[in-house]
């Protein structure tokens, strides 16, 4: 995985008056911490870290001060209306190190033909990699799986190197069929089973004398 660089500045004035000042300016205010260093308080260009932080969990190299620090942002706070960056928090990590991470899920391939998927796993999986080679998503394979098909965490193939921290036995997708194709197939096999509860009953009814 390929560092994405970004050139930033410390910070030296905080709270709500300083972290506007900064914005107004075209950058967000950031954290840097980890490893058991003092936290680093500093300021992103606006538009690049817009664009790495497009990907899910992007390397990111933070030039400042004349040095270098790999992380990733750990949290990222966004305003809930414009949908725009107010703050992240960085997490300084090391080439060969493990962390945790969570991954979302993308499904590839068509299920059966008039099947619909559901991702159990909304959220994202969680996993353990090396920092300097975070999967951005896991891929779940769907091609020709039927109704009723459960896929678990035990089922899919991670990238090498990536271990799955979630219970192997939680769905993370099913296939099912449309609801109203699943209500007609449930009535139908109710009228299958009444008809076949009623013909033994029909069948040792006495015949009627003459």
């Amino acid at each position: 995985m390929t560092a994405l660089k970004l050139a930033a500045t410390t910070r030296t004035e905080f709270g709500k008056g300083a972290a506007r000042r900064i914005r107004r300016a075209q950058q967000i205010p950031a954290v840097l911490y980890g490893h058991g260093a003092a936290p680093l308080h500093i300021s992103l260009p606006g538009h690049d870290t817009m664009l790495a932080l497009k990907h899910t969990n992007a390397l990111l190299t933070i030039e400042v001060d004349g040095k270098e620090h790999l992380a990733i942002a750990r949290d990222v706070q966004r305003d809930p209306v414009r949908n725009v960056i107010e703050h992240v928090d960085l997490l300084a990590v090391r080439k060969g190190e493990k962390i945790n991470v969570t991954v979302p899920v993308r499904v590839v391939g068509e299920s059966a033909p008039g099947t619909i998927h559901f991702v159990e796993a909304a959220q994202g999986l969680n996993v353990q990699a090396e920092a300097t080679a975070l999967p951005e998503v896991i891929e779940v394979s769907i091609e020709g799986l039927e109704a009723g098909t459960v896929v678990r965490g035990a089922d899919l193939v991670l990238p090498e190197g990536v271990t799955l921290l979630d219970d192997p036995e939680e769905a993370v997708l099913s296939i099912s069929l449309p609801q109203a194709e699943a209500a007609a197939e449930e009535e139908a096999e109710e009228a299958e089973e009444s008809a076949a509860a009623a013909a033994p009953a029909e069948a040792e009814a006495p015949a009627e004398e003459a």
